[in-house]
Order: C-alpha cells, then sequence, then structure tokens
C-alpha cells in the first residue's frame, strides 16, 4: 500500500472525528484503541463506542502532519475541543487498508489566563 493510500486513510479518521461522523472509517474487525485516559479497548464495537462518546466534545482538528514509515502513521495535530485544544500525536497502524491500531497521545495547552510565566 502507497504512503498516499496509509495517509488518506488516516485523513479519513481525522475528518470522522472532526466532523462527528466515523461511519465511512475502515477500521479493522479486532482494531484496537489505548490513550492517556482511556486503557487499551480491542474490536471494532468498543473502539467506535469509545470513540462515538467523545464526539460531542470535538470541534474541529488542524495542523496534521504526517510520518510514514512501513505500516505505521505517526499524526501530529490540534484538535479543539469543548474544554479546549489539545496536542496531539498519534501513532496508527494501517493494515490491508483498514485502522489496525490507534494509539493516542493528548496533552491539553496550558490556559492561557491562568499559566505561570
Amino acid at each position: 500500500m502507497s504512503r498516499e493510500k496509509k495517509v488518506a486513510i488516516v485523513e479519513s479518521y481525522l475528518r470522522g472525528l472532526a466532523g462527528k461522523d466515523i461511519s465511512r472509517v475502515p477500521f479493522a474487525a479486532n482494531i484496537t484503541f489505548e490513550g492517556p485516559r482511556v486503557g487499551k479497548l480491542i474490536g471494532r464495537n468498543a473502539v467506535v463506542g469509545f470513540l462515538t462518546s467523545i464526539l460531542p466534545a470535538v470541534k474541529y482538528s488542524s495542523r496534521i502532519q504526517h510520518i510514514v514509515e512501513g505500516d505505521f502513521v505517526a499524526t501530529v495535530f490540534e484538535m479543539e475541543t469543548m474544554f479546549g485544544v489539545d496536542q496531539v500525536f498519534d501513532r496508527v497502524q494501517v493494515c490491508d487498508g483498514e485502522l489496525k491500531e490507534i494509539h493516542s497521545f493528548y496533552y491539553p495547552q496550558p490556559n492561557q489566563t491562568t499559566a505561570v510565566p
């Protein structure tokens, strides 16, 4: 599979989050998802259920950069939610045209009014 195809699959996931519709995202049946605030989820139903639960909080994502090596796409972006802006790094495994694994790391930006100089 080409680099462009892998990136397109990851971007479909990011567009799905920002557009609050992940129905067209090609999740593998045995996909796994892991993040700093959620333990490892296994299987399409568990992952889609979790992602669907956070969709109402998502406003948009921007500043996308992709690094591709083998079956993995490392994606860096900002995601604005109702709670603020998160800096996000997702390591995604793409196999046979499907998302096989998502390991998400995200960090909220400090509130500019309360940040210590």
